[in-house]
Protein backbone atom coordinates (compact mmCIF):
# COMPACT_ATOMS: atom_id res chain seq x y z
CA UNK A 1 0.00 0.00 0.00
CA UNK A 2 1.25 3.25 -1.38
CA UNK A 3 1.04 6.78 1.29
CA UNK A 4 0.26 9.97 -0.62
CA UNK A 5 2.74 13.10 1.23
CA UNK A 6 -0.87 14.10 3.51
CA UNK A 7 -0.09 10.28 5.07
CA UNK A 8 -3.68 9.45 3.71
CA UNK A 9 -3.66 5.56 2.23
CA UNK A 10 -4.59 5.25 -1.09
CA UNK A 11 -5.57 2.02 -2.95
CA UNK A 12 -3.62 -0.56 -4.27
CA UNK A 13 -2.74 -0.88 -7.64
CA UNK A 14 -4.98 -3.23 -9.83
CA UNK A 15 -2.36 -5.64 -10.43
CA UNK A 16 -1.80 -6.43 -6.47
CA UNK A 17 -5.45 -7.72 -6.41
CA UNK A 18 -5.68 -11.48 -6.90
CA UNK A 19 -7.99 -13.84 -7.30
CA UNK A 20 -8.07 -16.43 -4.47
CA UNK A 21 -6.39 -19.99 -6.00
CA UNK A 22 -9.30 -22.56 -6.54
CA UNK A 23 -8.47 -26.35 -7.22
CA UNK A 24 -11.21 -27.16 -9.94
CA UNK A 25 -10.99 -30.57 -8.94
CA UNK A 26 -11.49 -30.20 -5.80
CA UNK A 27 -14.33 -28.37 -7.09
CA UNK A 28 -16.02 -30.40 -9.19
CA UNK A 29 -16.21 -33.06 -6.54
CA UNK A 30 -17.90 -30.85 -4.47
CA UNK A 31 -20.13 -30.57 -7.41
CA UNK A 32 -20.85 -33.99 -7.23
CA UNK A 33 -21.43 -34.91 -4.22
CA UNK A 34 -24.05 -32.08 -4.29
CA UNK A 35 -25.49 -33.88 -7.15
CA UNK A 36 -25.78 -37.01 -5.13
CA UNK A 37 -27.57 -35.51 -2.14
CA UNK A 38 -30.22 -34.08 -4.60
CA UNK A 39 -31.13 -37.57 -5.55
CA UNK A 40 -32.70 -39.45 -2.65
CA UNK A 41 -32.78 -42.81 -3.73
CA UNK A 42 -29.10 -42.74 -5.39
CA UNK A 43 -28.00 -41.46 -9.15
CA UNK A 44 -26.12 -43.47 -12.08
CA UNK A 45 -22.66 -41.80 -12.97
CA UNK A 46 -25.05 -40.08 -16.25
CA UNK A 47 -27.12 -39.00 -14.06
CA UNK A 48 -24.90 -37.09 -11.82
CA UNK A 49 -22.51 -35.91 -14.57
CA UNK A 50 -24.98 -34.66 -16.24
CA UNK A 51 -26.93 -32.63 -12.65
CA UNK A 52 -23.32 -31.28 -12.33
CA UNK A 53 -22.67 -29.91 -15.55
CA UNK A 54 -19.43 -32.59 -16.04
CA UNK A 55 -18.03 -34.39 -18.87
CA UNK A 56 -18.94 -38.12 -18.25
CA UNK A 57 -15.23 -39.48 -18.28
CA UNK A 58 -14.32 -36.63 -15.43
CA UNK A 59 -17.31 -37.37 -13.85
CA UNK A 60 -16.54 -41.26 -13.40
CA UNK A 61 -12.82 -40.30 -12.48
CA UNK A 62 -13.96 -38.10 -9.69
CA UNK A 63 -16.73 -40.84 -8.77
CA UNK A 64 -14.18 -43.45 -8.31
CA UNK A 65 -12.14 -41.61 -6.08
CA UNK A 66 -14.57 -40.32 -3.98
CA UNK A 67 -15.96 -43.79 -3.27
CA UNK A 68 -12.76 -45.07 -2.64
CA UNK A 69 -12.48 -42.43 -0.02
CA UNK A 70 -15.60 -43.59 1.77
CA UNK A 71 -17.97 -40.63 0.90
CA UNK A 72 -20.08 -42.57 -1.74
CA UNK A 73 -20.60 -45.71 -1.90
CA UNK A 74 -22.00 -48.04 -4.99
CA UNK A 75 -24.84 -50.04 -5.37
CA UNK A 76 -26.56 -51.60 -8.25
CA UNK A 77 -24.91 -48.88 -10.36
CA UNK A 78 -26.36 -46.00 -8.13
CA UNK A 79 -24.07 -43.81 -6.05
CA UNK A 80 -25.32 -43.04 -2.35
CA UNK A 81 -23.14 -40.95 0.17
CA UNK A 82 -20.99 -42.92 2.44
CA UNK A 83 -19.60 -43.25 5.81
CA UNK A 84 -17.14 -40.27 5.59
CA UNK A 85 -19.90 -37.98 4.80
CA UNK A 86 -22.17 -39.53 7.71
CA UNK A 87 -19.20 -38.54 10.10
CA UNK A 88 -19.14 -35.30 8.11
CA UNK A 89 -22.75 -34.71 9.64
CA UNK A 90 -22.11 -36.48 13.01
CA UNK A 91 -19.01 -33.85 13.06
CA UNK A 92 -21.39 -30.81 12.88
CA UNK A 93 -24.29 -31.85 14.83
CA UNK A 94 -21.80 -32.17 17.25
CA UNK A 95 -20.44 -28.96 16.84
CA UNK A 96 -23.83 -27.11 16.69
CA UNK A 97 -24.74 -29.14 20.00
CA UNK A 98 -21.39 -27.73 21.59
CA UNK A 99 -22.76 -24.50 20.80
CA UNK A 100 -25.92 -24.88 22.11
CA UNK A 101 -24.84 -26.17 25.22
CA UNK A 102 -22.17 -23.03 25.88
CA UNK A 103 -25.29 -21.26 25.77
CA UNK A 104 -26.93 -23.20 28.36
CA UNK A 105 -24.51 -22.63 30.50
CA UNK A 106 -24.52 -18.67 30.13
CA UNK A 107 -27.99 -18.61 30.63
CA UNK A 108 -27.38 -20.94 33.62
CA UNK A 109 -24.69 -18.80 35.11
CA UNK A 110 -27.55 -15.91 34.73
CA UNK A 111 -30.86 -17.76 36.31
CA UNK A 112 -28.35 -18.83 39.14
CA UNK A 113 -26.60 -15.81 39.90
CA UNK A 114 -23.49 -18.49 40.45
CA UNK A 115 -20.06 -18.66 37.71
CA UNK A 116 -20.64 -22.11 36.35
CA UNK A 117 -17.84 -24.46 35.37
CA UNK A 118 -18.12 -27.53 33.03
CA UNK A 119 -15.39 -30.59 33.75
CA UNK A 120 -14.45 -33.51 32.83
CA UNK A 121 -12.23 -36.25 33.59
CA UNK A 122 -10.14 -37.33 30.65
CA UNK A 123 -7.10 -39.78 30.30
CA UNK A 124 -6.41 -39.85 34.19
CA UNK A 125 -6.89 -36.00 34.32
CA UNK A 126 -9.51 -33.41 35.84
CA UNK A 127 -9.97 -31.11 33.05
CA UNK A 128 -11.54 -27.88 33.29
CA UNK A 129 -13.81 -27.47 30.03
CA UNK A 130 -15.19 -24.01 30.49
CA UNK A 131 -15.67 -21.44 32.83
CA UNK A 132 -19.14 -19.13 32.62
CA UNK A 133 -18.67 -16.04 35.06
CA UNK A 134 -19.38 -12.46 34.60
CA UNK A 135 -19.06 -8.95 37.32
CA UNK A 136 -21.97 -10.11 39.33
CA UNK A 137 -20.76 -13.80 39.01
CA UNK A 138 -17.17 -14.02 39.57
CA UNK A 139 -15.01 -17.43 39.46
CA UNK A 140 -13.12 -18.97 41.91
CA UNK A 141 -9.25 -17.97 40.69
CA UNK A 142 -6.98 -21.01 40.62
CA UNK A 143 -4.42 -20.19 42.81
CA UNK A 144 -3.72 -24.12 42.90
CA UNK A 145 -3.79 -26.23 39.54
CA UNK A 146 -7.22 -27.67 39.76
CA UNK A 147 -5.82 -30.60 38.01
CA UNK A 148 -3.50 -31.78 41.29
CA UNK A 149 -6.12 -30.57 43.47
CA UNK A 150 -8.99 -32.18 42.62
CA UNK A 151 -9.26 -34.27 46.57
CA UNK A 152 -10.40 -29.85 47.37
CA UNK A 153 -12.85 -28.91 45.17
CA UNK A 154 -16.25 -29.86 44.29
CA UNK A 155 -15.66 -30.58 40.69
CA UNK A 156 -12.80 -33.01 41.53
CA UNK A 157 -14.52 -34.25 44.65
CA UNK A 158 -17.75 -35.13 41.98
CA UNK A 159 -15.45 -36.18 39.28
CA UNK A 160 -13.59 -38.63 41.44
CA UNK A 161 -16.48 -40.15 42.96
CA UNK A 162 -17.65 -41.36 39.73
CA UNK A 163 -14.43 -43.35 39.41
CA UNK A 164 -14.35 -47.08 40.22
CA UNK A 165 -11.81 -47.75 43.18
CA UNK A 166 -8.88 -48.53 41.16
CA UNK A 167 -9.16 -45.58 38.95
CA UNK A 168 -9.17 -43.22 42.72
CA UNK A 169 -6.41 -44.84 43.85
CA UNK A 170 -4.45 -44.20 40.82
CA UNK A 171 -5.48 -40.45 40.97
CA UNK A 172 -4.68 -39.84 44.54
CA UNK A 173 -1.26 -41.47 44.08
CA UNK A 174 -0.52 -39.61 41.32
CA UNK A 175 -1.13 -35.85 42.98
CA UNK A 176 -1.23 -36.61 46.70
CA UNK A 177 -3.42 -34.55 48.74
CA UNK A 178 -2.97 -31.73 51.16
CA UNK A 179 -4.57 -28.84 53.20
CA UNK A 180 -4.97 -26.15 51.43
CA UNK A 181 -6.94 -23.97 53.77
CA UNK A 182 -7.81 -24.94 57.68
CA UNK A 183 -11.08 -26.34 55.92
CA UNK A 184 -9.56 -28.72 53.46
CA UNK A 185 -9.74 -32.96 54.05
CA UNK A 186 -6.32 -33.57 53.31
CA UNK A 187 -5.67 -36.96 54.90
CA UNK A 188 -6.11 -39.57 51.91
CA UNK A 189 -7.70 -42.77 53.82
CA UNK A 190 -10.93 -39.56 54.81
CA UNK A 191 -10.74 -38.54 51.35
CA UNK A 192 -11.97 -41.78 49.87
CA UNK A 193 -14.44 -41.87 52.47
CA UNK A 194 -15.89 -39.12 51.33
CA UNK A 195 -15.74 -40.75 48.21
CA UNK A 196 -17.04 -43.89 48.77
CA UNK A 197 -19.75 -41.48 50.56
CA UNK A 198 -21.06 -39.82 47.45
CA UNK A 199 -24.45 -40.35 45.59
CA UNK A 200 -25.43 -40.26 42.30
CA UNK A 201 -28.62 -38.79 42.98
CA UNK A 202 -26.69 -36.07 45.32
CA UNK A 203 -24.69 -32.83 44.19
CA UNK A 204 -21.68 -32.54 45.77
CA UNK A 205 -21.28 -29.18 48.54
CA UNK A 206 -17.63 -28.13 49.74
CA UNK A 207 -17.37 -24.97 51.67
CA UNK A 208 -13.45 -22.74 51.23
CA UNK A 209 -11.86 -26.09 51.02
CA UNK A 210 -10.39 -25.02 48.27
CA UNK A 211 -9.68 -21.46 48.22
CA UNK A 212 -11.10 -19.08 50.95
CA UNK A 213 -13.94 -16.97 50.54
CA UNK A 214 -15.73 -18.93 48.09
CA UNK A 215 -18.30 -22.25 48.38
CA UNK A 216 -19.38 -24.62 45.67
CA UNK A 217 -21.60 -27.07 44.97
CA UNK A 218 -21.06 -29.80 42.06
CA UNK A 219 -23.23 -32.32 40.21
CA UNK A 220 -22.31 -35.32 37.98
CA UNK A 221 -23.02 -36.67 34.77
CA UNK A 222 -22.30 -39.89 34.28
CA UNK A 223 -23.66 -42.20 31.41
CA UNK A 224 -21.43 -44.92 29.84
CA UNK A 225 -17.79 -43.29 29.39
CA UNK A 226 -18.54 -39.70 29.97
CA UNK A 227 -17.34 -38.79 33.35
CA UNK A 228 -18.37 -35.24 33.97
CA UNK A 229 -19.95 -32.20 35.92
CA UNK A 230 -21.27 -28.82 36.48
CA UNK A 231 -20.30 -27.00 39.55
CA UNK A 232 -21.29 -23.22 40.62
CA UNK A 233 -19.27 -21.17 43.07
CA UNK A 234 -20.45 -18.54 45.61
CA UNK A 235 -18.63 -15.81 47.62
CA UNK A 236 -18.97 -17.28 51.11
CA UNK A 237 -21.04 -14.06 52.09
CA UNK A 238 -24.01 -15.92 50.30
CA UNK A 239 -23.34 -19.09 51.61
CA UNK A 240 -26.80 -19.62 52.42
CA UNK A 241 -27.60 -19.62 49.02
CA UNK A 242 -25.69 -22.81 48.20
CA UNK A 243 -27.95 -25.38 49.42
CA UNK A 244 -30.92 -24.15 47.64
CA UNK A 245 -28.75 -22.81 44.23
CA UNK A 246 -27.41 -26.67 44.19
CA UNK A 247 -30.75 -28.43 44.09
CA UNK A 248 -31.78 -26.23 41.10
CA UNK A 249 -28.36 -26.20 39.55
CA UNK A 250 -29.17 -30.49 39.83
CA UNK A 251 -32.92 -30.02 38.23
CA UNK A 252 -31.51 -27.70 35.27
CA UNK A 253 -28.75 -29.84 34.33
CA UNK A 254 -31.08 -32.78 34.19
CA UNK A 255 -33.20 -30.36 31.72
CA UNK A 256 -30.07 -30.40 29.74
CA UNK A 257 -28.75 -33.50 30.66
CA UNK A 258 -28.44 -35.47 26.51
CA UNK A 259 -26.54 -32.45 25.61
CA UNK A 260 -23.41 -33.11 27.18
CA UNK A 261 -23.23 -36.92 25.78
CA UNK A 262 -24.35 -36.44 22.33
CA UNK A 263 -26.02 -40.02 21.96
CA UNK A 264 -29.31 -40.82 20.80
CA UNK A 265 -29.26 -43.84 23.34
CA UNK A 266 -29.08 -41.58 25.69
CA UNK A 267 -31.84 -39.01 24.35
CA UNK A 268 -34.20 -41.90 25.04
CA UNK A 269 -33.31 -42.16 28.48
CA UNK A 270 -34.03 -38.61 29.21
CA UNK A 271 -37.89 -38.39 30.07
CA UNK A 272 -37.50 -40.95 33.06
CA UNK A 273 -34.35 -39.63 33.94
CA UNK A 274 -35.54 -35.87 34.25
CA UNK A 275 -38.87 -37.68 36.68
CA UNK A 276 -36.54 -39.53 38.83
CA UNK A 277 -34.69 -36.34 39.27
CA UNK A 278 -37.89 -34.15 40.19
CA UNK A 279 -38.48 -36.78 42.92
CA UNK A 280 -35.24 -37.17 44.40
CA UNK A 281 -34.33 -33.35 44.94
CA UNK A 282 -32.04 -33.59 48.00
CA UNK A 283 -28.73 -31.60 49.00
CA UNK A 284 -26.41 -33.56 51.69
CA UNK A 285 -23.09 -31.70 52.94
CA UNK A 286 -19.63 -34.02 52.07
CA UNK A 287 -19.19 -36.47 54.63
CA UNK A 288 -22.93 -36.58 56.46
CA UNK A 289 -24.56 -40.19 55.34
CA UNK A 290 -27.98 -40.37 53.58
CA UNK A 291 -30.50 -42.63 53.32
CA UNK A 292 -30.83 -43.56 49.96
CA UNK A 293 -32.28 -47.00 49.55
CA UNK A 294 -32.81 -48.46 46.17
CA UNK A 295 -32.39 -44.93 44.17
CA UNK A 296 -28.86 -45.85 43.04
CA UNK A 297 -29.87 -49.20 41.53
CA UNK A 298 -33.35 -47.16 40.06
CA UNK A 299 -31.08 -44.95 38.61
CA UNK A 300 -28.51 -47.52 37.13
CA UNK A 301 -31.89 -49.24 35.78
CA UNK A 302 -33.01 -46.13 34.14
CA UNK A 303 -29.17 -45.61 32.30
CA UNK A 304 -28.78 -49.43 31.46
CA UNK A 305 -32.17 -49.57 29.69
CA UNK A 306 -30.05 -47.51 26.69
CA UNK A 307 -26.93 -49.67 27.00
CA UNK A 308 -25.47 -47.91 29.00
CA UNK A 309 -24.03 -48.75 32.74
CA UNK A 310 -23.57 -45.65 35.34
CA UNK A 311 -19.78 -45.84 35.83
CA UNK A 312 -20.34 -43.98 39.32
Amino acid sequence: MTMHRTGEPTAPPAEDIRAPTLIGSVQRALRLLEAVGSHTHGATAKQLARSAGLPLGTAYHLLRTLTHEGYLRRDDGRFYFGASVDGICRADTRQSECTDLRGRLARLRDELGAAVYHAVYEDGEVRMVEVFSGPAQPAVEEWADFRSTAHAHAVGLCLLSQLGTEERLDHLSRHRSAALTPSTVGDRRAVLRRLDAVRPTVPVLERQEYALGAVCAAVPITVGSVVATVAISLPVEQGDRLGPAAVRLRRLVGAMFPAFVGDARVRAAAPPLLAFLARTDVVVPMGQEVATGDLDQELADILSTTGHENAG
